[in-house]
């Protein structure tokens, strides 16, 4: 058996194509009303969330059956993902409330880093879904908070995997993304508030209409002003934990991914001709896992 751990599960022309048009579809969720007229109804944000909820979930379900049509996964990789999405929703309320401390994110990074972009994407999804049931947090954000996951995780799936990256320097690349794409995630989940402070007098508030550079420097001062120290909190848990257990638990997932058989190219060989006098040799399988 041939073993490279270290590489997460690859794309095939199927996951991309599923993967471009979800994130496209979110793309427009989140940016649209920048480009809006001052009078136009798709200003109004919170009026999105049952239509792009709606739209989202069968394309989660794409992704999975595209990475299953491309890799040849099982029901075991699908119940590999289920279980990590429970996990990290019940890690959420662990930290919820207290400083931005989210423990969920760590192990998102971790599992992307493992299962690759695409099942990384439907993991953050699921997760947020799943959490958001659990601690009560079903509201108009939540889709918008499945897709930001959704790239939080699939971002680390898509993070170079050169075969001799291994141990303290992984952890630290992975850690390093854990703190930007933290941020990041924080940024694009308060495009979707900030977008529903309409009309106030502040100098921070959304003003529809507006020209876009206008409202670009609005929302820096808005993110600054109100999340900066949330994001802080959680870009340095994730990089606490990463760097502290992270070995450990990548070391767990890879195992648990070579027993499902993640990407294993089965090959089938016939018995060999024996010589004369002797027991015909057995056929043999040989596994070959990316």
């Amino acid at each position: 058996m041939r073993t490279r751990s270290s590489r997460p599960v690859r794309l095939g022309p199927r996951s991309v194509t599923a993967l471009v048009l979800v994130s496209l579809v979110g793309i427009i969720a989140f940016c649209w009303p920048l480009f809006a007229d001052a009078g136009s109804a798709v200003t109004s944000h919170a009026g999105d969330a049952p239509w792009l909820f709606a739209a989202l979930l069968p394309l989660l379900v794409a992704v999975v059956v595209a990475t299953i049509a491309d890799c040849g996964m099982d029901a075991k990789a699908v119940a590999m993902l289920g279980v990590l999405a429970a996990v990290g929703a019940a890690l959420r309320p662990l930290g919820a409330g207290t400083a931005g401390l989210e423990p969920m994110f760590f192990l998102m990074v971790l599992s992307g880093r493992v299962l690759g972009p695409g099942f990384g994407f439907v993991l953050g999804a699921v997760t947020m879904f799943a959490s958001a049931l659990l601690t009560g947090g079903v509201g108009p954000w939540m889709p918008f908070q499945m897709l930001s996951m959704g790239w939080f995780t699939m971002g680390a799936g898509l993070l170079p995997a050169p075969d001799g990256l291994r141990g303290r320097g992984e952890l630290l690349m992975l850690s390093a993304y854990g703190f930007v794409a933290a941020f990041a995630y924080g940024t694009v989940m308060n495009l979707q508030g900030w977008v529903l402070l309409q009309g106030l007098s502040s100098g921070i508030s959304f003003q529809p209409g507006a020209p876009l550079d206008e409202n670009l420097v609005r929302f820096l001062a808005y993110v600054v002003a109100t999340s900066l120290g949330w994001d802080l909190g959680r870009a340095a848990l994730t990089v606490v934990l990463t760097l502290t257990v992270g070995g450990t638990l990548l070391k767990a997932l890879r195992r648990a991914t070579r027993r499902a058989n993640f990407e294993a190219q089965v090959t089938f060989g016939g018995p060999e001709k024996a010589a004369p006098g002797e027991a015909p040799h057995r056929t043999y399988v040989t596994y070959d896992v990316e």
